[in-house]
């Protein structure tokens, strides 16, 4: 009888500490608050300004700048319109180039704070490209990818716990979950979270871009790009956090007639 009753509680509080996904509507676990999480991503991006070398390519710096306030603008009037304005409050919206050409790669924490390397920009080539690559990462910030997955690893690591909690129970431990919930270092037990989160913010990413007046379609054609860069070399979409190339070309063709709706040249 108490075995029951522990088991719904259990299930009640998982059902209390769910919120919505914007755009998508899926439900998500979020034992952890914007609040909480937000500073905590801020201090990091920051160390990681602080101490990268920022790009001196005044273009490239500008253009990433550009395209982040046009995807920011278009995200901002997305959730107005959608009555979800609430969910963006503690955001400090930023955009950086690092000076990296070795590293394919761009990321946004939560709460607005975005990163793109040198390395990403000749596979982008243009601002269109930029965007592409804008509107998904902003897109995993404005669905609190990171956020679930922290929620996600309290449960697995350290029970049904509260973020405050958990910092004076293993504070160790509870950095640890948070740099892997923001993308440093990652868990095979949680790929195929990682995965859904991917084509997730492929889907509203497309949007974001559209709403900000580029041309989804070119989506398909910076993931081709990003294919023949690769050579056939990615590793195997079952051990990668991200699906293959030709996964998610396949899926953003699906999900294009869908951010059509809200492009205007």
């Amino acid at each position: 009888m108490l075995k029951n009753a522990f088991l719904l509680s259990i299930v009640g509080y998982l059902l209390y500490a769910c919120s919505t996904v914007a755009v998508t509507g899926r439900q998500q676990l979020s034992l952890v608050s914007n609040a909480e999480i937000i500073p905590m991503a801020n201090q990091q991006y920051d160390s990681v300004v602080r101490t990268a070398k920022l790009s001196t390519n005044q273009q490239q710096a500008a253009m990433v700048k550009n395209v982040g306030v046009r995807i920011q603008k278009a995200v901002e009037q997305y959730m107005a319109q959608n009555n979800l304005s609430a969910q963006l409050e503690g955001f400090q919206w930023e955009f950086n180039l690092i000076d990296d050409p070795k590293t394919v790669n761009a990321w946004c924490m939560p709460g607005g704070k975005v990163a793109f390397y040198t390395g990403i920009m000749p596979i982008c080539q243009d601002e269109t490209g930029v965007a592409v690559v804008m509107g998904h990462e902003v897109a995993h910030a404005i669905a609190n990818h990171g956020r679930e997955r922290m929620s996600q690893g309290l449960v697995a690591n350290l029970g049904l716990s509260t973020l405050g909690a958990a910092m004076g129970a293993n504070a160790g431990m509870t950095k640890q979950i948070f740099m892997q919930a923001v993308g440093v270092g990652t868990q095979i037990g949680m790929l195929k979270f990682s995965r859904q989160h991917e084509s997730e913010a492929d889907r509203i990413g497309l949007i974001f871009m559209a709403m900000a007046g580029y041309d989804p379609n070119q989506a398909v054609s910076f993931w081709e790009r990003m294919d023949k860069m690769s050579g056939g070399e990615a590793p195997p979409e079952w051990l990668s956090t991200h699906p293959s190339h030709s996964t998610r070309i396949n899926d953003l063709k699906k999900e294009i007639p869908e951010a059509l709706k809200y492009y205007k040249k």
